[in-house]
């Protein structure tokens, strides 16, 4: 399950964008135009964005720009628009979208891009958590991401787990969430207390997701002992 945010100045375009989207299960917000679309931005932080070209506020492709300057573009983007030239499509690919859907938009085409762009934001994210993660090439079929507290008590500090991301997003998901939580946990000596101050987690919310994915929660303590 993803957070999107579906920003186009036509209600049955959000409509039925949402009403799709919702059936796949993720979370949908709509924005009519780039001023909600900017609030969402900071109060959701989505995981994809599909963004309309032509509003009649501010269009899409400025937007984008405006996020990209800001330092505000860390989530996938997938530019929507029936009447964009090439030249258009191409400058909103240079700016930092991902994709581009033409209208009217087919359910196959629509699907396929939300998993690309769904699966390249998780590879944006195991980068992110790499140690020196900016001097290491992150490859689109696998990753190599920070060592989970199983891995380094089996096979030492150095080891590192590999996920595949040729299978569903939501298996891949939760693996990489699974090394992530374990990584904090073993780091912190098993306290609860500080992972949820590292992660952002509130600990009710903390406890509930560790025991969701299976995590060993006395692992980490046994290997701070």
């Amino acid at each position: 399950m993803a957070n999107i945010l579906v920003v186009d100045d036509e209600l049955g375009i959000r409509d039925l964008l949402w009403e799709i989207l919702n059936d796949e299960g993720h979370n949908v917000e709509v924005a009519e135009n780039a001023a909600q679309a900017r609030a969402a931005r900071l109060r959701d932080r989505p995981d994809l964005v599909l963004l309309d070209i032509w509003m009649p506020d501010t269009d899409g492709v400025t937007l984008l720009k405006e996020w990209s300057a800001s330092g505000a573009l860390t989530m996938p983007v997938i530019m929507m628009s029936g009447h964009a030239t090439i030249d258009t499509a191409v400058e909103a690919t240079k700016i930092g979208a991902l994709a581009f859907l033409e209208k009217p938009i087919t359910l196959q085409k629509l699907l396929k891009a939300v998993e690309q762009g769904l699966a390249r934001g998780l590879v944006r994210s195991m980068a992110a958590a790499l140690p020196g993660s900016t001097s290491q090439p992150v490859s689109e079929t696998a990753v190599a991401v920070a060592s989970s507290a199983a891995s380094q008590a089996d096979a030492g500090p150095q080891a590192q787990q590999s996920f595949m991301l040729d299978k569903p997003l939501r298996e891949s998901r939760d693996e990489f969430e699974k090394a992530y939580f374990e990584y904090h946990l073993a780091k912190e000596n098993g306290s609860m207390t500080r992972v949820a101050e590292k992660t952002g987690l509130e600990r009710t919310h903390l406890y509930r997701k560790l025991k969701q994915l299976g995590v060993d929660l006395t692992r980490g303590k046994r290997n701070g002992g």
